[in-house]
Parts: C-alpha cells; structure tokens; sequence
C-alpha cells in the first residue's frame, strides 16, 4: 500500500506543474477575453451590445465567418435581447481560443501589417493615421466606433498608438 500512495505522490508531483501552466495560461486567456469585451461595455454593466461581438472577437485575434460568427452569437445572446453579458460570453470564447476554433492571424503577420502601415518605422501610429485608413479602407468604421477603438489603443501619455504593444495584448500563445 505505501507503494501505491509513493508512486501516487510522483505523479501527482509531476503533474502539478502542468495543471499550473493550464491554469496560467486559462488565466491569461480570462484577462484578454474580459480586456477585450469591456472596451465596448459602456455602461460598466458587463454587458455590450450583440453588434459588438464581431469586433471583440476579431480584435482577441479569431476571424469566423459569418456564419460562424452568427452561430456564436446565437449561443451567448440571452432571449434575443440585443445584449450579451460577460458570464455567457466568458467561458464560450475561452473555449474558442483554447480549441483554436476560429484560425488567428499570425503574431507575425500583424505586426507585418502594422509596419507596412509604418512608414517611419517608428514603433507607433498616430491616431489620426488609423483613423484615415480606417474611415476610408475596406470595411469602413464609424467616427463612433473609431473613438472607441482609439480610446482603448491610444497610449494616453504619448497620445500615439504602439502597435507592439498592442499586438502582445490581442495576441495569445497557445504554447
């Protein structure tokens, strides 16, 4: 018996670091996850508006199609409201991102973008540069949804945008 309880206490030895590492990077995944979602929870209620989601997710680096995206929204949106709170869309999009469900675009290939973007290389844009590649680009936002892009990007010291920075906070290592 004093074998058994000996060769339990290895294992369970051996496996605390891993259970630890999980449990880290679960935590990480939470912080990014509830970062993400209350730059658009404007009323501090925990809760945004279901037309949100697509941005939030996109910006936590998970790009699905819109058929995936409206699957999504359909699991976490409670009775139809127009509202999805942080309890139902915590644990669904941790799920997303632990299971790799929507493909992320590689850490690598942001920051490519950004310094395409970055002409001077200086490590940063100014806002007003996002703004005019934003508002004029592709899928055009809003002045509404630029300001409060900005206002969750924007250094507030340095008024400037760095990009860097901002990848390792939408960014998350599975490994």
């Amino acid at each position: 018996m004093l074998n058994i309880w000996l060769l339990y206490n290895k294992v369970i030895t051996k496996m605390a670091p891993h259970k630890q590492n999980a449990e880290a990077m679960i935590s990480d995944v939470h912080k990014k996850i509830k970062a993400a979602f209350k730059a658009f929870d404007h009323e501090a209620n925990d809760t945004v508006d279901v037309r949100e989601i697509g941005t939030i997710i996109f910006s936590l680096g998970c790009f699905p199609c819109q058929a995936e995206l409206h699957d999504f929204i359909a699991e976490v949106e409670e009775d139809h409201t127009g509202y999805i709170h942080l309890e139902k869309f915590l644990p669904a999009m941790t799920k997303v991102l632990l299971e790799k469900k929507f493909p992320p675009i590689p850490e690598d290939k942001v920051l490519q973008a950004f310094e395409v973007l970055d002409k001077e290389n200086k490590g940063y844009l100014e806002p007003e540069e996002l703004t005019k590649l934003m508002m004029q680009e592709g899928e055009v936002f809003t002045q509404v949804e630029m300001d409060e892009m900005l206002t969750a990007v924007t250094d507030p010291k340095n008024n400037v945008i760095y990009y860097k920075d901002l990848i390792d906070q939408l960014t998350i290592d599975y490994d």
